[in-house]
């Protein structure tokens, strides 16, 4: 067991501009075109950001609220989204194949909500992700869970067949119950992620050094929604997000579960791609909602 008594906190988490790399996803120059190409599926290349919907839920919980129908509650928004993060059963049953988003595809599960969610496998094969046209594989990594060095693993094994085909990692940062979510927790989450050879990483926003998750982390960092807030609280997770080093967001039930849902997505876009103050982007929201309430 590594020794950590005397283990310093680090602390430098700044020091210069990062260089031009040429390509404007973060810590992806060096990869492969068709990787890159996926890549750019997601981020868009004017702001190497991204507006992902996230519609997985069913593969652990069923059909929570919101998800009880994809293909009429959920696939009209798919075209206001920079990319989509589903099953691959949902993709294909649910989701119109003219679609232009960045298809982003679940590939770990096994235990339902009842059981240890910890307990996860690769669900995928890596042909049929390619087959799928997907533009990346989502797994969960649980740093810290009872299962964590197989999460590892899977992540290892995923990243492996994805540099084989060209196809983009996310690594999910999966908190426990018991976990605590704080930046020290994080940073080492999303470095571990990054570390083994996610592109992406996907995790949570936290009030106090989330700019230090963002800075040490060498691939874009997508914050996840979480549990559904009021618009004008997600609104503002979304905005200090981006303000603090975030390449996007990735929001599920903020977005699905709210009363106005494509009014809602029409006002994180306005935070992630405009630079919309969380006011001003819950005013479009009001304007967007009253707008579709006439109708």
């Amino acid at each position: 067991m590594a020794d950590t008594d005397g283990l310093l906190d680090a602390r430098t988490f700044t020091g210069g501009e990062r260089p031009a790399t040429g390509f404007h996803v973060k810590g992806a120059h060096a990869q492969d075109w068709g990787l890159q190409n996926r890549l750019a599926r997601i981020f868009r290349p004017d702001n190497g950001r991204t507006v992902m919907l996230a519609f997985d839920h069913g593969y652990f919980l069923g059909p929570m609220a919101g998800l009880e129908r994809i293909d009429t509650n959920i696939a009209p928004l798919v075209p206001q989204a920079d990319a989509i993060m589903m099953t691959r059963g949902a993709l294909r049953t649910s989701i119109p194949s003219h679609s232009t988003a960045g298809v982003v595809l679940r590939a770990s599960g096994g235990p339902s909500v009842l059981r240890d969610l910890s307990d996860e496998h690769i669900a995928i094969d890596i042909e049929d992700a390619v087959r799928l046209n997907a533009a990346a594989l989502a797994i969960q990594v649980f740093i810290g869970g009872e299962h964590e060095s197989r999460s590892v693993a899977n992540l290892a094994k995923l990243v492996d067949a994805g540099q084989r085909h060209g196809v983009a990692v996310l690594g999910v940062t999966a908190v426990g119950k018991d976990m605590v979510r704080d930046a020290r927790y994080f940073r080492l989450a999303t470095r571990i992620s990054a570390e083994m050879g996610a592109h992406i990483v996907k995790t949570y926003y936290v009030n106090e050094g989330f700019e230090t998750v963002t800075a040490s982390c060498p691939v874009p960092i997508i914050v996840a929604g979480g549990k559904k807030l009021p618009e004008i609280d997600a609104l503002t997770m979304a905005y200090r997000s981006m303000q603090e080093g975030a390449a996007g967001v990735d929001m599920g039930r903020n977005i699905f579960q709210s009363d106005h849902p494509a009014a809602m997505l029409a006002a994180v876009r306005a935070v992630v791609h405009d630079d919309a103050k969380p006011e001003e982007a819950h005013e479009l929201f009001r304007e967007r909602s009253a707008g579709s309430a006439a109708s």
